[in-house]
């Protein structure tokens, strides 16, 4: 049996505190009791769990060409993400979309997406702990592609959300739980669908349907979930503002329960709302590709962050941004490379292509603007 089965089953046994951690955490404190802000007068409890999201992990053919190391037949991703290591590793569970299937060779780009298994070796060696899978790009290379996608993935101990591969496996790992120092989190990930349709792909690939996600908030609840975070694959690609249908949906998923919304598959940073008491952050946009098309090299990673009081009641502070840029080849070094703006705004000596770093620049001002997002 799959060892993601194993972990999920897992999480539902009566010994939760015996728990392993994912990396670093797992073992722990709180329970969500309160939204945003915070009462000024409480008196908060050293203990915080952060929680840190990044967008979509994209893999363009000129991603694999240029990550290829022809000597050692292998790939390498090693400066992705080096200038995120801090934000990463601080976070007690960091979460990404992959969107991307591991189905194996021949490796490809869009509009089918097959990345090296390296790539998710990688994210998980960079501190990323969950991979979202429910994304319009899962079934890409079709049912044996998601077979070995999530095979992969659990080889590597690495917890997915918003697919399996059978009904029965669905119900106990979506929506997956994790518990973190004394609470259970809840992620609920589902997509508005898939560019590669299959007979009965909705029992194992989490769609944006009425009664899908009514059912996935309320597993989260009768599992007992203290925090339930929706994590949909939605929107207008390209579109800085939320859609009418993406309201619909955060609107839906807060409804139901959902302490946190955050959504990914426009490409690009998208505004942010309150909706009673929850945050709604409509679009991460990427956070690594080879996109090149206005906003898109732009990203945004969110931080949440759980505070507890004295008497254990718990308040999500507000979300924290931090905007991202995604150098290409030849930009910065030659490889890929993803840095946060704000520590890197006054580094252009850094760039070996001024240009680039006007492009960062600028693009950066417009999509502040735009979303209304202040930035950490």
């Amino acid at each position: 049996m799959r060892g993601a089965l194993l972990i999920c089953i897992a999480l539902f046994l009566p010994v939760l505190g015996q728990l392993m951690p994912i990396r670093k955490v797992l073992t722990g404190k709180l329970r969500m009791e309160s939204r945003i802000p915070a009462p000024a007068s409480l008196s908060f409890h050293p203990d915080t769990i952060t929680l840190t999201f990044l967008g979509d992990a994209m893999m363009h053919k000129e991603q694999i060409r240029n990550a290829h190391v022809k000597e050692h037949s292998a790939y390498s991703f090693n400066e992705y993400f080096e200038p995120l290591e801090g934000i990463i590793r601080n976070a007690d569970l960091a979460i990404i979309n992959a969107e991307f299937t591991l189905a194996g060779k021949p490796y490809s780009g869009y509009p089918c997406f097959s990345a090296p298994d390296e790539y998710a070796e990688y994210l998980k060696d960079s501190g990323i702990d969950i991979f979202l899978t429910a994304n319009n790009h899962i079934l890409d290379k079709g049912w044996r592609g998601l077979r070995r996608t999530l095979a992969v993935y659990s080889d590597k101990g690495i917890f997915t959300a918003g697919t399996a591969l059978s009904a029965k496996e669905d119900s106990l790992c979506n929506p997956l739980i994790v518990p973190i120092k004394g609470i259970r989190i809840a992620f609920v990930n589902a997509t508005y669908g898939t560019n590669v349709h299959l007979p009965g792909d909705s029992m194992v690939v989490h769609k944006l349907d009425s009664s899908d996600v009514a059912c996935s908030m309320s597993m989260a609840k009768a599992r007992g979930a203290d925090f339930i975070i929706a994590l949909p694959h939605w929107g207008v690609e390209y579109s800085l503002k939320h859609s009418k249908n993406q309201l619909y949906w955060a609107s839906f998923f807060v409804r139901h329960g959902a302490d946190a919304v955050i959504g990914t598959h426009p490409h690009v940073a998208q505004d942010t709302q309150v909706l009673g008491g929850t945050p709604v952050i409509y679009s991460l946009g990427n956070i690594i590709s080879n996109m090149s098309a206005r906003n898109t090299r732009i990203g945004l990673i969110v931080t949440l962050r759980i505070a507890v009081s004295e008497n254990r009641d718990c308040t999500l502070l507000e979300p924290e941004y931090t905007f991202t840029w995604c150098a290409r080849p030849r930009a910065i070094t030659d490889s890929y490379k993803t840095v946060p703006v704000g520590e890197w705004i006054n580094k252009e000596y850094e760039w070996k292509n001024k240009n680039d770093y006007i492009d960062m620049f600028s693009s950066y001002e417009r999509v502040k603007t735009k979303t209304g997002i202040s930035d950490i």
